[in-house]
């Protein structure tokens, strides 16, 4: 694994990479890389195995500036257009988990002359009628100042498991870490605190713009974004195939289930 800062006229932008041969771009959630760790996942790593895995931070996230002007997803958009025009791809494979599926599906609705491949895991962005996105900025705040077992319950199939234990501790953990959690959930604010969270209401009717191949896949306990969110993706993708549901596993699968969503992921991406 490499790192390093991409200067787009003057803002940074931390890149993770790892692999070699045609380019995966990694848009990350939550539960993640650049989330909370530091490193790439196993998960990640699995990925990169024939592929060139590049791996940005978002906006004011470990180690990359914030945005000077502009929070909203079509800022967003454009800023990972410029970072791939800085990074010299013009035709790229995607996947994005959670917030960074949303920022995937833009981009794929938009440009989809760029993409050759989609994939989405638990990914946000679509307004369901009926069935919100979950309120992840009121669970943030730890109940009696400790306790953080209705966000794990968000985030995992599980809040006693030993993934949400390890990932979203009760009390204070690992202080990188920790900041790391704090700028990914400042960054959700800007581009999804207006109820209900984290959807641009345009995006489901856009979704047959985008007519690459697609693997939709989420987590069958997923307490973040429901599964309504992935048979909506799965029916407006034109090209989708069916919808793969993660068994026992939360909004964090590709952390819970990680050999089994890489798998998936690598035979579709081949």
């Amino acid at each position: 694994m490499t790192g390093r800062i991409l200067d787009i006229r003057g803002r940074k932008v931390s890149i993770l990479e790892e692999g070699h041969g045609k380019p995966l771009i990694y848009l990350h959630g939550f539960a993640d890389v650049h989330g909370v760790s530091g490193e790439l996942l196993p998960f990640h790593r699995q990925l990169a195995a024939n592929r060139r895995l590049i791996a940005p931070a978002h906006p004011g996230v470990n180690g990359s500036d914030e945005l000077r002007d502009g929070w909203s997803i079509n800022d967003i958009t454009f800023h990972y257009l410029e970072v791939l025009d800085a990074l010299g791809i013009e035709r790229f494979d995607v996947i994005g988990h959670c917030a960074g599926g949303w920022i995937a599906a833009e981009l794929a609705v938009r440009h989809p002359e760029r993409i050759g491949k989609l994939a989405l895991i638990g990914a946000c962005g679509l307004f369901v009628s009926g069935q919100p996105t979950a309120d992840i900025f009121m669970h943030a705040q730890p109940e009696r100042g400790v306790d953080y077992a209705t966000l794990r319950r968000m985030l995992f199939s599980s809040p006693d498991s030993a993934p949400a234990l390890r990932w979203f501790p009760d009390g204070r953990g690992d202080l990188d870490e920790e900041t790391r959690r704090y700028q990914m959930l400042r960054f959700g604010s800007f581009v999804g605190f207006k109820p209900p969270y984290f959807y641009d209401r345009a995006l489901v009717d856009r979704l047959g713009r985008a007519r690459m191949p697609a693997l939709v896949i989420w987590g069958e306990q997923d307490g973040f974004t429901p599964i309504a969110h992935g048979e909506a993706f799965a029916a407006g993708l034109p090209n989708a195939r069916p919808l793969q549901i993660i068994a026992g596993a939360g909004h964090a699968a590709h952390i819970e289930s990680g050999e089994s969503v890489a798998k998936l992921c690598q035979s579709f991406f081949g």
